[in-house]
């Protein structure tokens, strides 16, 4: 076995080309788009290369068959809640049902992390946000994945396991139908608002990007600056991903609470584009664009699924987020499109996210693992602790 650095088109066609060998027998794969893949590695696409660095490799058996690939990367901006030691990434990892090429594709990754002044390794994550191929599936492969969830063989789990990662902490997806009723709960919180005149609720109009690029900046950075990862996002962060996703929002399941006019929760969702991506195995030409607009057109998607949450703190305790939920529950179950809902992920270390996902009658539908792999023992292996929010 060979390992092979990506530094020219044929082997970045075979790091692409060796995940879709190993999940082709799995009838629920659905292969990512390969511009989206390459733009994580493309300095000119990805923010993150700002503040750090990746390199991926492949690996080919003796007959010069690619059997395994893996991405390890550096970000000075890559913080965990809890840990004071510099921390490296890896991801993007295939490999055959082989223990022994598993190990070489990690010592591969672990090799040049520790070059680069790392003391431990998490992974499979992403040299990006967390929206997006983060974590390992070991339940849920009974349904299509969501756009941007990681899926895998099943056996990755033991392969990782037996190279000595530990489970940092475990991130789970819930399901519900959206036929299915709320909660009662929700119907008494949503009735304490609506007879306030300062209390709305409004779902995005297309024609206003600005306006909500702006409210979502203000909830998202209100919310996230107590999880201590210094994550912050400016209105023009926010307008480029709203231009982005243009073609595929639909503004009725993108909605807004206010208090006189002042954004205090956001709960953003979009169609599954999983459900036109899966027609197009990997590409997106002007071909596949015509079919994009057609199958948007006809309704041919029947799920949508959450990217983000949040309400900014002073009004966490009121719920307003049931208030918010309902108003767009309302409009959401009138509508004849949608069947299924699935939520982005949220990890075991917050549980009032966990709480709020469980209160609205919904089930545990998959479960990742983060992993940690510490090198040479340097450090203590201690799990992900719980977030302390601010009072």
């Amino acid at each position: 076995m060979r390992i092979i650095e990506v530094d020219n088109p044929a082997s970045a066609k075979r790091f692409l080309l060796v995940n879709v060998a190993l999940n082709k027998d799995n009838p629920n794969y659905i292969r990512p788009l390969d511009n989206e893949i390459e733009a994580v590695f493309d300095p000119k696409k990805n923010k993150h290369f700002k503040y750090g660095k990746i390199v991926r490799w492949i690996l080919e058996d003796s007959q010069n068959q690619t059997i395994g690939r893996i991405a390890a990367f550096v970000y000075s901006k890559y913080k965990n809640y809890g840990t004071d030691y510099p921390v490296g990434g890896v991801g993007f990892f295939d490999c055959i049902d082989n223990q022994e090429a598993a190990n070489m594709l990690f010592d591969t990754a672990k090799k040049w992390l520790q070059s680069e002044g790392m003391d431990a390794m998490d992974g499979p994550i992403n040299f990006g946000d967390r929206d997006k191929w983060w974590g390992l599936m070991v339940e849920g492969f009974e349904a299509e994945p969501y756009y941007g969830m990681s899926f895998n063989p099943t056996y990755y789990q033991s392969l990782f396991e037996n190279y000595g990662f530990h489970n940092y902490y475990n991130q789970y997806y819930f399901y519900m139908s959206v036929a299915q009723q709320l909660p009662e709960r929700f119907e008494e919180r949503h009735s304490r608002f609506i007879g306030k005149k300062e209390y709305s609720a409004k779902h995005l109009e297309i024609n206003n990007l600005e306006k909500f690029a702006n409210d979502f900046a203000i909830v998202y950075n209100a919310a996230w600056a107590q999880h201590k990862e210094n994550k912050t996002i400016t209105t023009n962060d926010v307008m480029k991903l709203f231009k982005q996703m243009k073609p595929i929002i639909d503004p009725q399941v993108i909605w807004f609470a206010y208090f006189k006019d002042e954004p205090i929760a956001m709960w953003i969702n979009i169609p599954d584009i999983n459900q036109y991506f899966k027609h197009f195995h990997g590409k997106l030409g002007l071909w596949q664009k015509i079919q994009l607009l057609y199958l948007k057109k006809t309704k041919q998607c029947h799920r949508f699924t959450g990217i983000a949450f949040g309400v900014v703190p002073k009004y966490q305790a009121l719920g307003i987020d049931s208030f918010m939920i309902y108003e767009g529950a309302k409009v959401i179950q009138n509508g004849l499109q949608y069947k299924d809902y699935e939520m982005g992920w949220t990890s075991e270390w917050n549980p009032k996210m966990l709480n709020i996902y469980q209160n609205l009658g919904s089930h545990k539908s998959r479960k990742m693992i983060t992993y940690r792999y510490i090198f040479d023992n340097k450090h203590p292996f201690e799990k992900h602790p719980e977030i302390k929010y601010s009072k």
